[in-house]
């Protein structure tokens, strides 16, 4: 009994986490903000700290090196971010907000920060607070080796 209780939690997760992706998913479309949600993620992720490797920002995405690529790329083509050579290493490249880039951050934030808080609308701060801890657990308890 107790493990399916657990499997049922499991599966609430999963699904809240790919249903608030979809919801902000729809909105961007909706919204014509011609970038993705995944997109989104790396273009804040660099404007807030910028250049980095695509080893750090794939770690910092929670992205693999492939995914992390193909997004790199697309972006790119849209002329959000660029790539740059490390300045201590040649032989690494660094990726880097252009000034389109930045621009659209500081454009879109306010609009995604709207569609965030519709997740946490009927929420108080008591539940945020425990919602907070029990993630940063289930994260905890995951981060430990095998």
């Amino acid at each position: 009994m107790l493990k399916e209780k657990y499997t049922q939690y499991s599966f609430l997760l999963d699904r809240t986490a790919r249903r608030v992706k979809q919801y902000a998913q729809a909105a961007f479309a909706q919204k014509d903000f011609d970038i993705t949600i995944d997109q989104w993620a790396i273009l804040k992720v660099l404007y807030n700290d910028d250049p980095m490797t695509h080893k750090d920002l794939a770690e910092k995405c929670g992205k693999d090196q492939p995914t992390l690529t193909r997004i790199i790329d697309l972006l790119i083509k849209k002329e959000l971010v660029q790539r740059v050579e490390h300045p201590d290493d040649r032989r690494c490249l660094q990726i880097m907000l252009s000034g389109n880039g930045k621009q659209k951050v500081e454009e879109l934030t306010p609009a995604v920060a709207e569609i965030r808080m519709k997740a946490w609308s009927n929420l108080s701060e008591e539940d945020f607070a425990h919602f907070t801890r029990i993630l940063n657990t289930i994260y905890n308890n995951l981060n430990q080796p095998i």
